[in-house]
């Protein structure tokens, strides 16, 4: 697949007569122990049969009243007419529909233990970066900024360079770039949430790093399923979190991760 719409195009053939069993948004806030911001996240939701789709989108992107039209619609009318965030989540219920992550031979599944979100979300950030085979001091583009997940880049070596559309600083006080290009420009290896398959940017970080050679490593709530059609070929690595995420939990749940074939 060249990119993601290629891949739209590809469900609404395959999508015949299945239609969206539903669709809806959640709204979630939360702020970690010791931590001055608060992450504020929206996400659209589609389920098809036995598997759920999600994308989360900026605020006033996507009128979540469209969900009510949504559910029950035939799927390939959301692949080909719905808003972008909504087009994604239900893209991603379709792949993961013809296979579930649980089904996967090639994923390897990562229990995240019971506690509290700062357990959890460190364990999370911590699955991630043991998908990132670096050498030390290199520059690692972080597009999508969670601070534990900075934390867990430098520990295992990296220079992080963060890239935000909505935060101005990490937890630590370092400015966090607007341009994914700026931290593209300068980075050995790149990490990216799904959430860039959402707004758009996903494809122009997927040809920069096919065109670089630069490992990606995505970790993805949002379309995990769609992440995964381009794991090796320009996605070197991913952590897939379906639906029902981690933080909606204090229970154990289960993440999977994938490697492409020769990365370590």
């Amino acid at each position: 697949m060249t990119g993601v719409a290629e891949l739209l195009d590809a469900a609404r053939d395959e999508a015949g007569e299945v239609v969206a069993t539903s669709a809806f948004w959640l709204h979630h806030g939360t702020r970690l122990a010791g931590s001055g911001t608060t992450y504020r996240n929206s996400y659209v939701l589609v389920r098809v049969g036995d598997s759920f789709g999600a994308c989360a989108f900026e605020t006033g992107e996507l009128d979540p009243a469209v969900c009510a039209e949504a559910s029950g619609a035939p799927l390939a009318e959301l692949l080909a007419d719905a808003p972008l965030p909504l087009r994604i989540a239900a893209l991603d219920a379709h792949l993961a529909h013809r296979r579930p992550h649980r089904d996967s031979p090639e994923a390897e599944p990562v229990t995240l233990p019971a506690g509290t979100p700062e357990v959890r979300a460190a364990a999370r950030d911590a699955a991630v970066a043991g998908l990132l085979d670096i050498e030390p001091g290199a520059a690692v583009a972080l597009i999508g900024v969670v601070n534990p997940l900075v934390a867990a880049i430098r520990e295992r070596g990296g220079t992080c360079l963060p890239c935000d559309l909505n935060l101005r600083e990490t937890r630590w006080g370092e400015p966090v770039s607007r341009d994914s290009a700026e931290v593209l420009a300068a980075a050995d290896a790149v990490v990216a949430t799904g959430m860039t398959l959402g707004n758009g940017t996903f494809d122009a970080i997927l040809r920069t790093c096919r065109e670089r050679g630069l490992p990606l490593i995505v970790y993805a709530q949002s379309a995990a399923a769609v992440a995964r059609a381009f794991l090796g070929s320009g996605v070197t690595a991913l952590s897939a979190e379906p639906f029902p995420f981690s933080q909606f939990s204090a229970d154990p749940t289960v993440l999977y991760r994938y490697r492409s074939e020769g990365a370590a």
